[in-house]
């Protein structure tokens, strides 16, 4: 069994995958759009927002993605999580979600032995990004 988290965005699904892949150096292998449906039936949605699609990265990032109703409302409840294997990789990751974001916890040692910070980037998705620091 495997969890993958599926992200619904207001319209902006296509500009924010472009940010992801820029951020976390990832791909984009699959984009359908509402316009694809056979038929012509959009289900009420703008034909060029897209009706699904997969992230993926390095170190096994995947997610999926689409666009959603205009009246959607952002939880908060939920943040994806980033585990790095390396100091300079967890920096320059950070950075660059949070370009346009919100930074909720600034990237810091921790307690714990590892290096951690949150934020909310400019799309309202919640990031929590760790690296555990190698023990001597």
């Amino acid at each position: 069994m495997q969890l993958t988290p599926y992200i619904i965005f207001k319209g902006n699904c296509e500009e924010a995958l472009n940010f992801y892949a820029g951020a976390l150096g990832g791909a984009i292998p699959q984009i359908s759009r509402y316009g694809d449906i056979p038929g012509g039936d959009t289900h009420g949605q703008d034909p060029q927002w897209i009706m699904h699609s997969r992230f993926t990265s390095e170190g096994n990032v995947l997610f999926m993605a689409a666009d959603g109703p205009s009246d959607a409302t952002d939880s908060g409840m939920v943040s994806l999580s980033l585990n790095f294997t390396d100091a300079g990789s967890i920096q320059n990751v950070f950075s660059k979600l949070s370009d346009g974001g919100t930074t909720t916890m600034p990237l810091q040692d921790t307690f714990w032995g590892a290096t951690f910070g949150m934020l909310k980037d400019k799309y309202g998705i919640n990031w929590m990004l760790n690296f555990d620091k190698p023990k001597n």
